[in-house]
């Protein structure tokens, strides 16, 4: 829904969006969400033939993937790869191809991740190659820049704060559901 909603308002603004992910299960173990599909906007999604790992996430290859990602960015058009999430493996990819094309690109973090542990160690050393290649960062809030820079050793001035957007009316307490017992 993050990646939707942004999509909507950027193309409010007049950009075209075209988003790549990879095919995974509709529901059902037995439909998969595959090929290129339409949302209104327009927004293009293409669900790439790409095999998750775990969790939904894919395989490591740091190359397997350039000619499909490569024909895609050229016959979209694209001038700018944004990609989000730490974890992601594609969205990692992504921003490194985008070095390797000329393209600029913008990584968006959303999380805080530790320095203790064996995973978030790793984590951040692959960060720190592939985030030198970006040419921004942007994080939901200054805990998260903080804890990005000093994660990926970046330069703090290339990351940007965007807080996360709110809707409000979806909080409004209804007052006659409200519990006598405080």
């Amino acid at each position: 829904m993050h990646i939707w909603s942004l999509a909507q308002e950027l193309v409010k603004l007049g950009h075209k969006i075209i988003i790549i992910t990879h095919a995974y299960p509709d529901g059902s173990s037995k439909t998969i969400r595959a090929g290129v599909r339409y949302l209104p906007g327009p927004i293009k999604v293409y669900y790439c033939p790409i095999k998750v790992m775990v969790d939904c996430d894919i395989f490591p290859t740091l190359s397997i993937d350039l000619p499909l990602f490569r024909n895609i960015l050229i016959r979209e058009g694209i001038e700018i790869v944004h990609g989000h999430q730490a974890t992601s493996v594609m969205t990692l990819e992504a921003c490194m191809y985008a070095s390797t094309m000329n393209l600029a690109s913008v990584f968006t973090d959303h999380s805080l991740f530790g320095f203790d542990d064996i995973a978030s160690l790793h984590l951040n050393m692959v960060l720190e190659v592939i985030l030198a290649t970006v040419d921004s960062c942007i994080c939901v809030s200054h805990a998260c820049k903080e804890n990005l820079v000093i994660r990926a050793l970046l330069d703090p001035t290339n990351v940007h704060v965007i807080s996360n957007a709110v809707d409000a009316s979806k909080f409004t307490p209804d007052p006659s559901k409200r519990s006598d017992d405080r």
